[in-house]
């Protein structure tokens, strides 16, 4: 199965469990609790030239396409699921989600 046909799959499931919960069925969500994903957050890209990359060594600065003070993108298995800053919690970073992004426009957003 490639990655497509999977994001599919998710997608008529999750649809399929709207419509459950649209019509006051219980949902057992216990079966997917556990299942692992990935997050990622995306604070910019920029495009360059190989020769360029090729010349980056450390202290190198890559200017992102994105401004600073913009918010970040917050993926889940590559689909965008929300928009947020940056904290520091304890030493650590950490993401405070702004935006969420619906689950019918996910969905949309699969296809």
């Amino acid at each position: 199965m490639n990655e497509t046909e999977r994001q599919e799959a998710i997608a008529a499931q999750f649809e399929a469990l709207q419509a459950e919960e649209a019509t006051g069925a219980d949902l057992n969500l216990d079966v997917i609790l556990d299942v692992p994903v990935t997050l990622s957050l995306e604070v910019g890209r920029a495009r360059l030239p190989i020769r360029n990359l090729l010349q980056l060594n450390q202290g190198s600065v890559v200017e992102l396409e994105r401004g600073a003070g913009e918010s970040l993108d917050v993926f889940v298995n590559g689909t965008l699921i929300a928009h947020g800053e940056v904290v520091v919690i304890n030493d650590r970073f950490g993401v405070r989600l702004t935006d969420v992004v619906s689950p019918s426009e996910r969905i949309r957003r699969l296809r």
